[in-house]
């Protein structure tokens, strides 16, 4: 019988999968951080362009964030209600309106 050259197990991870994107983005654009404005704490995530697939509202200026544009997104680190409360509050920015709020 003729002898088989592919792998009977299937490999662990394969190139290209989901989480070697998720790792290079984290990479690129990092993890979340903490920023303290007007005295208050505030989570703030990098969203890249490929994962900007929604329209927005810019609270620093009340202009529309289009699908496919660079933004981050803030929360309140520090609210008393909890962080469940604090993530349903998060808020889309243009990354120029938050560095300048």
């Amino acid at each position: 019988m003729p002898r088989s050259n592919r792998p009977r197990r299937p490999r662990d991870r394969t190139p290209g999968t989901d989480s070697d994107s998720h790792d290079i983005s984290r990479a690129l654009f990092g993890g979340p951080r903490v920023e303290t404005r007007h005295g208050r704490d505030y989570t703030v995530q990098a969203v890249s362009s490929a994962a900007a697939v929604k329209e927005y509202t810019c609270p620093g200026c009340s202009l529309t964030i289009a699908p496919a544009t660079p933004h981050v997104v803030a929360w309140r680190a520090d609210g008393i209600f909890g962080e469940a409360n604090d993530l349903a509050g998060r808020r889309h920015w243009h990354t120029h309106c938050w560095r300048i709020s």
